[in-house]
């Protein structure tokens, strides 16, 4: 373990992904499910896609850019509904901790695992993960930075929304939300037709 290489992943990734769509995705998951296996969900997610990045390397930014934002662009299009759609389930204004414990720890486990695992796919942390692993030849250092950040990131984003959800009516929650997400799928679709042009 290079503690120098830890510490710039830790360094080139926090920062990368705070502003990024999957931190409101964590936050939204808190949002709705409860915050330990949203936690659990999203940090296996980001440790798989870590691994895949350091492994792959240079080879992720081989694949076809117009295909990695199309599909990105699509599912955000479909959270964008589901969310919407979901925000009319709880308008009886149910309190946020009921609606958060109707599900079971490892379907909001998993749900968010799949939910991060699919948003993750070309994102700019996992291409700067993949070129630093090709850089400095260190996976394990390169592994451990950048998933630290990403459990920093994640980590906030999920005490953000249990706070968010305890204050703020779910369906507003949710509303915005799948605004957001309409947002970053009508920006991957103009980066799809960029890539095509």
């Amino acid at each position: 373990m290079v503690w120098s290489v830890v510490l710039a992943a830790f360094v080139l990734v926090l920062p990368v992904e705070l502003p990024d769509k999957t931190l409101f995705a964590s936050l939204v998951l808190a949002t709705r499910f409860p915050p330990l296996p949203v936690f659990v969900g999203v940090g296996t997610a980001f440790g798989l896609q870590v691994a895949i990045a350091v492994t792959a390397g240079s080879l992720l930014s081989l694949l076809p850019e117009a295909l990695v934002t199309g599909v990105v662009a699509l599912l955000f299009l479909v959270g964008a509904v589901i969310l919407w759609r979901s925000a009319g389930d709880v308008e009886d204004g149910g309190e946020a901790a009921e609606v958060r414990e109707q599900t079971s720890f490892l379907r909001a486990a998993a749900i968010s695992f799949g939910v991060l695992f699919a948003a993750e796919w070309g994102d700019l942390s996992q291409l700067a993960t993949a070129g630093l692993a090709a850089r400095y030849e260190e996976p394990l250092s390169v592994f451990a930075g950048a998933w630290a950040a990403l459990l920093v990131v994640s980590g906030l984003a999920v005490f953000l929304g249990k706070k968010l959800a305890d204050r703020l009516p779910i369906p507003l929650i949710r509303r915005v939300a799948a605004g957001l997400f309409l947002v970053f799928a009508v920006v991957a679709a103009v980066e799809t037709v960029r890539a095509l042009v």
